[in-house]
C-alpha cells in the first residue's frame, strides 16, 4: 500500500517523464528538518540519529531514464506511512559500485514508539542489490561495521572495501565518545575509516578533530574528502564559558587538572600591544590521502593561498610580511571560495572536480555550484576556481542574480549536471512551528541549464513530487508533517571503470640516499615501524618557503648553516622543530557533571614510543627535534592521531607556524622538501630543495645503533 500511493503520486507529471537520463540516478528522500544546525543536512555534526537531528520518513529511491521511479526500501519492507516508530527509517548518502549492480548507503532505523521515551539510535551501513528495473532489491546491512557508532558517508574503494566517516573514537575508548569538534564543541565525526567487510578489518585513514565529510576515489585512485579545519585556541575556553577544563590524559580514570592549558601563543584574536597576531580559521577544503591512508594533503596541495580570499600576518612588526588579499596576491585563480562541499568527479574529464560553495550556517549546505580542474599533474599555482551560477548564490542576500541554493551535485555520464536545488534565497527558517514544521528550503533534483550571463540554472525536475504525511515523537511533543520530501544525494547507476589503488608514494631520491649513507635497508626500517606502530617526518630543508607565502618569516636562518634571506628586514633564526599531539583530553560542562566525551585539543608532542627514540635536543622545548645545518629535521611520531608542528627560535618561541592537522599511518615515512612546500619557486626564487636530509642519516643511524648496528642495507638482521 506504502509504495503504491508513493509510485501513483511521483508519476502524476508528464513533465518529469520528459527529462531522460543517459542512466538510472539513486536519490534519497528526506522529512524537511527546518533547522541548521547539527543536523541532517548541515555542514557539520550531520550524523546524528537522534529526532531532533534528523525525522524519519524519507526512503531511498530509483528513477530509471524514462522517468520511471521505484521506492527502493519500500520494496524491501523498510519504513512505514504515517506514525513513525519501530520500523521506522532515513536514508542518505547512495555510492554505487565500479560494477553497478550494487551501492552502499546509510540507514537509521527506529523512532521512539511513545510519548517521552528517549532512545539510542544510530545510522549504519548497508549495501542495496536488484537495482535493475524488474529485479528483486535485496538491503543487507554491511557486515563487521562498528556498532553502538554513527557510520555515514560510504564510498568503495578500489578494492571493494568500504570507506566511510564515523563517530567511533580514535581508539574506540567509550570513555571519549563522542569526539566534540574545535568550534562549536559539537559532536563530530572522528575521520575516515577502512573496513574490510569479508575480515572485519577496521583503519583509522585520517583522525580529524572537527569531521571528515563526503569521501570517494577519483578516477586516479585517490582519495578525496572534504575536512573542517581550524586548528587554534579554544574559543569557548577563551571565552571563559561552556565550563571547559582538561583532564590529565586520555585514560578513562584520569585526574582532572586545574586550569586549561593552551600551547599555541598567538591568541584567535589579537591582544592590543601584542605583536603576535590573531589566528582563527574556518574553513572547509578539500583533501586528498592514498587508500591506505598515507600521503595525506591538501588536494593537489592547494591551500589558503591558492583558494581563499583573505587572511591576515603572523607578526605585525615584521614590514616584509602583509596580509593575504586573493585581489592583490597575483595568483592566476581570481575567483576565492570560502569552502568546498559535497565534491564529485565529472566523469568526461578526469581531475575535474563539481561541488559547493555554502556558508557554515543557515543554508543546508547549499549554496553556489563551482568547478576546478586538480589532474594530479596540475601544479597548485594553476588550478582555478570556475563559478557555475552567480557568487550571489552562495550567500542569503535576495537580489536579481540570485537563483536560488544548490547542493548534492551530480555530472553525468553525458556531462549534463543534476542538482538538489531549493528557489529560497534568504537564509534557513521555519515557517510553522516545532509540532507542524514548514521548511522554507524545499530541495528538488533538477537538471541544471544555461541561464543569464552564460551562467547555470535550475531547469526541469526530475520527479513530479515526492510527497507524504508523516507524525512522530521527538520525543516530548507530537510532530506532523505533510507535504514535499527533500530529494537529496543523486548518483548515477552506471558502470566505471576501477581506478588503481594508490598507496604511499615511493620515497624521493634525497631520502633513499639518506638511508644508503646510513647503511640501512629501508624495508627493515619501515617494518620495524609498522611493528610499532610509529611514522617519520622528515623535512629537507625548514628554510624553504613558498614564493606566494608571505604572511609568515621566509628571511630564515639556521645558525652555523643554511639560510634563505631574500630582500631585507628581520632574520629570524630557527633552531627546533617542535610537533603537538592532538589528544582529547578537552572536558566541557564542568567538572561535576561533565557533558559525555571529550575534545581534541593540541599537546606538545609526549607519546613515549616516539620520544624515547627521537634525537637528543638539549635546551630545545618539549616534543622538540633539532634542525641540522642543512635546514633539516627528523622525528619519529605517533600514528593515526592528528599531528602538527611549529619551527621554533632557541628559546622555544614559535617562528612558522602548521595550523592545520596531518595524520600519519604506521610504517609511513612522511618527507616534504621544506616548511609548506613549494609549488614551483620559493622566495629566494629558489626550486624545491634536493638535499638529502642530514637530520634523517643521523636519526636511522641512532636507531641502528641502538640495536647493535645490525641493519644492513640489504635488509639482513
Amino acid at each position: 500500500m506504502r509504495l503504491n500511493l508513493l509510485l501513483t503520486l511521483s508519476l502524476l507529471s508528464g513533465a518529469a517523464l520528459a527529462q531522460t537520463t543517459p542512466n538510472p540516478i539513486l536519490f534519497v528522500t528526506q522529512v524537511p528538518v527546518p533547522i541548521d544546525f547539527a543536523t541532517i543536512g548541515s555542514t557539520f555534526a550531520n550524523h546524528e540519529a537522534d529526532m531532533g537531528s534528523v525525522y524519519r520518513g524519507g526512503d531511498l529511491w530509483i528513477r530509471y531514464p524514462n522517468g520511471q521511479l521505484r521506492n527502493l526500501t519500500a520494496e524491501a519492507g523498510f519504513g512505514m506511512n504515517g506514525f513513525q516508530g519501530a520500523n521506522a527509517i532515513a536514508v542518505r548518502d547512495p555510492h554505487v559500485h565500479w560494477n553497478g549492480t550494487k551501492a552502499v548507503f546509510s540507514m537509521v532505523v527506529g523512532a521512539p514508539p511513545q510519548q517521552f521515551q528517549v532512545l539510542s539510535f544510530r545510522w549504519q551501513l548497508y549495501e542495496i542489490t536488484g537495482l535493475g528495473q524488474g529485479q528483486t532489491v535485496s538491503i543487507t546491512p554491511v557486515a563487521n561495521q562498528p556498532t553502538g557508532f554513527n557510520n555515514v558517508s560510504p564510498a568503495y574503494l578500489s578494492d571493494g572495501s568500504i570507506v566511510f566517516t564515523s563517530d567511533r573514537p580514535r581508539n574506540g575508548a567509550a570513555h571519549l565518545y563522542p569526539q566534540h569538534d574545535e568550534y562549536e564543541s559539537t559532536a563530530s565525526t572522528s575521520g575516515l575509516w577502512r573496513l574490510d567487510p569479508a575480515s572485519g578489518a577496521l583503519k583509522l585513514l585520517d583522525h580529524s578533530p572537527s569531521g571528515d565529510f563526503d569521501p570517494f576515489v577519483d578516477s586516479y585512485g585517490r582519495l578525496l574528502f572534504t575536512r573542517w579545519d581550524h586548528l587554534q585556541r579554544d574559543q569557548q575556553a577563551d571565552s571563559g564559558s561552556f565550563g571547559n577544563f582538561d583532564w590529565a590524559s586520555e585514560d578513562a580514570n584520569a585526574a582532572i587538572v586545574a586550569g586549561i592549558t593552551e600551547p599555541f601563543p598567538e591568541p584567535r584574536i589579537a591582544a592590543p600591544g601584542s605583536t603576535v597576531n590573531g589566528h582563527r580559521f574556518n574553513n572547509f577544503f578539500p583533501w586528498q590521502v592514498a587508500q591506505d591512508g598515507t600521503a595525506a594533503e591538501f588536494l593537489n596541495h592547494l591551500g589558503r593561498h591558492e583558494l581563499h580570499s583573505y587572511f591576515d600576518r603572523a607578526f605585525n612588526n615584521d614590514a616584509n610580511l602583509v596580509e593575504f588579499i586573493s585581489e592583490t596576491s597575483g595568483r592566476t585563480n581570481p575567483n576565492p571560495i570560502e569552502n568546498l562541499f559535497q565534491m564529485v568527479e565529472d566523469p568526461t574529464q578526469p581531475g575535474r572536480y563539481v561541488g559547493i560553495d555554502a556558508p557554515e550556517f543557515n543554508t543546508h549546505a547549499a549554496g553556489q555550484l563551482v568547478r576546478l580542474v586538480a589532474t594530479p599533474s596540475t601544479n597548485p599555482d594553476d588550478v582555478q576556481i570556475e563559478y557555475l551560477t552567480p557568487r550571489s548564490t552562495y550567500g542569503t542576500t535576495p537580489g536579481p542574480t540570485h537563483s536560488g541554493h544548490y547542493r548534492n551535485p551530480l555530472v553525468l555520464s553525458d556531462g549534463s549536471i543534476v542538482v538538489a536545488h531549493a528557489p529560497e534565497q534568504g537564509g534557513v527558517t521555519n515557517l510553522g512551528t516545532n509540532a507542524a514544521p514548514i521548511p522554507n528550503y524545499r530541495f528538488r533534483l533538477k537538471l541544471m541549464t544555461t541561464g543569464s550571463g552564460g551562467f547555470l540554472t535550475a531547469g526541469a525536475n526530475l520527479t513530479a513530487g515526492i510527497n507524504e504525511t508523516v507524525n512522530w515523537w521527538s520525543p516530548d511533543i507530537a510532530v506532523s508533517y505533510t507535504g514535499e520530501l527533500w530529494e537529496l544525494s543523486p548518483v548515477e547507476v552506471r558502470v566505471r571503470p576501477v581506478p588503481p589503488s594508490l598507496a604511499e608514494p615511493t620515497l624521493g631520491a634525497p631520502e633513499q640516499q639518506a638511508f644508503a649513507s646510513a647503511g640501512v635497508s629501508e624495508a627493515t626500517f619501515r617494518r620495524y615501524l609498522r611493528q610499532q606502530g610509529l611514522g617519520v617526518l622528515s623535512v629537507r630543508n625548514n628554510t624553504h618557503r613558498d614564493k606566494a607565502d608571505r604572511q609568515q618569516p621566509f628571511r630564515l636562518r639556521v645558525p652555523g648553516g643554511v639560510q634563505t634571506s631574500p630582500g631585507s628586514g628581520t632574520l629570524y633564526d630557527i633552531v627546533h622543530f617542535q610537533a603537538v599531539q592532538g589528544d582529547q583530553v578537552r572536558g566541557i560542562g564542568g567538572t561535576a557533571s561533565p557533558t559525555p566525551g571529550r575534545r581534541v585539543v593540541p599537546r606538545f608532542l609526549h607519546d613515549t614510543a616516539a620520544t624515547s627514540q627521537n634525537l637528543p635536543n638539549p635546551g630545545g622545548p618539549q616534543g622538540s627535534a633539532p634542525i641540522f645545518s642543512d635546514g633539516s629535521t627528523a622525528m619519529f611520531v605517533p600514528t593515526r592521531r592528528a599531528l602538527s608542528w611549529q619551527t621554533t627560535a632557541a628559546d622555544g618561541t614559535p617562528v612558522v607556524r602548521e595550523r592545520f592537522w596531518l595524520t600519519v599511518q604506521p610504517g609511513e615515512i612522511r618527507a616534504c622538501d621544506g616548511c609548506h612546500g613549494i609549488n614551483r619557486s620559493g622566495q629566494a626564487a629558489q626550486p624545491p630543495a634536493t638535499n638529502s636530509p642530514l637530520a634523517l642519516v643521523a636519526l636511522v643511524q641512532q636507531w641502528s645503533a641502538a640495536r647493535g648496528g645490525l641493519m644492513f642495507a640489504d635488509g639482513l638482521e
